[in-house]
């Protein structure tokens, strides 16, 4: 079983100087936990990333702060290191309830936003009245009665299906407490930050590392004097992230690439505290891993081409992955990995009829 895979520790441990790790239980596909780190300071604690949204989610979150003597009314300060929801989820709840601030990066925007909530420059606090407007559709989702709505899912660059909850889970979410809810819909960064920016989190100063491609928003933390680097899912342990193909850059790919070439240039760490799994040393060794890893994927990849020849993204993420990742992640990720051979002149795409992008190899 990989790290990423285990089922959550019980007990709070200390993983770094200063840095408290607490293990939340999540129920996601080749996942076990996420990791959230609580920073004390005199006033009370930071946490990074409190966990998925809703209340039984929140009861674990609490409940574990407390066996650690820590009581919830002591966060102050919520960081979330981008817009999963088993990373964001918990911070809406905590921000209504203990009014706590969120800080999140300058694009920061959950997939139930509506339009772009990125906001330029250096350090910015909003006001609680500037939240930016809410679909409809969650709204009715969450309170409505009766049957759930037919919900439009996200549209896909590659003409694939569009991106859906699956049904269980939006039963789920329509059965939570209010304040859950209203957690959920109300998640607004009230502090946004930038590439660079040095922030005050417990008893340290971390410099913020905006490492996009799992997610255009993704930072890292990272504390020079310590030596260590909070990588959220950037750099994991044994497992290579999702690369998502919904980012406003098509090529993603090479975006995170770089990104993982410039935290892996980092002086001085010494240790590496991931959102999954467990700390680890080698930071530029598992770069380097990573992106061989991906390296060897788009080889595969090219390969299969020459098989399929104007074959949909579909089809390609279905030679790609075994039967049981299929869907619209295999296929998002795997449209990034095309995009990549498609830029680097490797493989050409033109669109049939239907609107479905589809790839061949170039002339």
């Amino acid at each position: 079983m990989k790290q990423e895979q285990l089922p959550p520790e019980d007990e709070a441990a200390e993983v770094a100087p200063g840095v408290l790790r607490i293990q939340l239980p999540i129920f996601l596909p080749g996942l076990g936990h996420v990791n959230c780190y609580v920073l004390e300071d005199a006033t009370g604690v930071t946490l990074v990333d409190p966990g998925l949204p809703g209340p039984d989610a929140h009861h674990e979150l609490v409940s574990r702060l407390l066996r650690a003597g820590i009581p919830i009314e002591r966060v102050h300060t919520v960081l979330v290191t981008h817009s999963h929801p088993d990373h964001f989820g918990g911070a809406g709840r905590l921000h209504a309830e203990q009014h706590c601030k969120v800080v999140a990066h300058t694009q920061f925007i959950t997939p139930f936003d509506q339009g772009d909530n990125a906001i330029e420059g250096d350090l910015i606090e909003l006001q609680d009245n500037q939240s930016p407007a809410r679909p409809n559709m969650l709204q009715e989702l969450l309170f409505g009665e009766g049957e759930i709505p037919d919900i439009p899912g996200r549209e896909t660059p590659w003409g694939g299906e569009p991106l859906l909850p699956p049904a269980e889970q939006l039963e789920y979410m329509r059965s939570w407490d209010s304040i859950s809810k209203q957690g959920l819909l109300s998640l607004t960064p009230t502090v946004r930050v930038a590439d660079n920016e040095v922030l005050r989190l417990g008893r340290t100063e971390w410099q913020v590392v905006h490492t996009p491609g799992h997610t255009d928003d993704h930072i890292c933390l990272f504390d020079p004097v310590n030596g260590t680097l909070l990588s959220g899912d950037h750099v994991l342990p044994t497992i290579t992230p999702h690369i998502s193909g919904m980012l406003p850059e098509s090529d993603s790919l090479s975006q995170f690439f770089a990104a993982l070439q410039r935290v892996g240039a980092l002086e001085g760490v010494t240790q590496v505290l991931p959102a999954h799994g467990l700390p680890f040393e080698d930071l530029q060794g598992r770069v380097e891993a990573i992106i061989e890893h991906h390296k060897d994927r788009l080889e595969l990849l090219f390969q299969i081409a020459l098989e399929l020849e104007g074959a949909p993204v579909k089809e390609y993420s279905q030679r790609l992955f075994k039967e049981r990742s299929w869907g619209p992640m295999a296929e998002s990720e795997t449209y990034a990995h095309l995009e990549h051979l498609r830029q680097d002149g490797r493989l050409s795409s033109f669109r049939d009829p239907e609107g479905i992008l589809r790839y061949q190899t170039s002339p």
